[in-house]
């Protein structure tokens, strides 16, 4: 990663940008990039301003991966370590060109506990965060792959769902498989047979709903 001059940073509506901006420095980080050493986290706190970080962990028997986050901007990370101060075993990688703001981790416990407009701005985001990884759980437990994918095509729908909203722009099969914990041919299968019926359509790579309420049919089918 190569650290480049500070500027002025404007306020990014749904983020704490503007509160952290004086504190931080940003980092730009390259597409297929591996980023941060338990040491770096255990240090300082990030705030994507642009492109996408992901988060995951790898069976290095099998090469099997999971996706846990895909960070976009006014995401923020590692708020496991930020809380514990353990170090915490996940593993980074920018899936584009990426920028971020580093803040030192003390600097971030520092604002929670003094400063009340960050506190109220910072605590509904990680509650999301818990959200995602609870429900996240639970579909991997409860459901098949095709209604995995079913909701995460219905979830990138829904402004409500911060984590998720317009998520799957530019996400190659692969990686749409690792979010849903599943193989790419597994989602080639079913996007072809969704695509058969009528659900949705593929349009110069680009997925696109065609009819939303026939995916949610399918899943009360299940």
């Amino acid at each position: 990663m190569k650290e480049h001059t500070l500027q002025p940073l404007q306020p990014l509506n749904g983020t704490i940008l503007s509160e952290v901006d004086h504190h931080a420095k940003r980092i730009r980080c390259h597409k297929g990039e591996s980023l941060f050493t338990h040491d770096e986290l255990m240090h300082y706190f990030y705030i994507v301003i642009s492109g996408k970080i992901k988060s995951y962990q790898l069976n290095l028997n099998n090469a099997k991966e999971q996706t846990i986050f895909i960070f976009r901007e006014g995401d923020m990370f590692d708020t496991i370590t930020l809380f514990d101060g353990e170090a915490h075993d996940v593993m980074y990688e920018a899936m584009e060109e990426s920028e971020l703001l580093q803040l030192p981790i003390e600097k971030m416990r520092e604002l929670i506990l003094t400063d009340r407009n960050f506190s109220q701005k910072f605590f509904p985001y990680i509650a999301n965060q818990m959200r995602t990884l609870e429900e996240t759980a639970t579909d991997l437990s409860l459901y098949s792959t095709s209604e995995r994918l079913i909701k995460l095509l219905l979830q990138n729908l829904d402004p409500r769902n911060r984590m998720k909203y317009d998520l799957l722009k530019g996400l190659s099969h692969t990686e749409i498989a690792k979010l849903i914990g599943t193989v790419r041919h597994v989602v080639e299968r079913h996007l072809k047979a969704l695509k058969e019926d009528g659900s949705i359509e593929v349009k110069h790579r680009k997925l696109q709903i065609v009819d939303a309420r026939k995916l949610l049919d399918k899943l009360k089918l299940f």
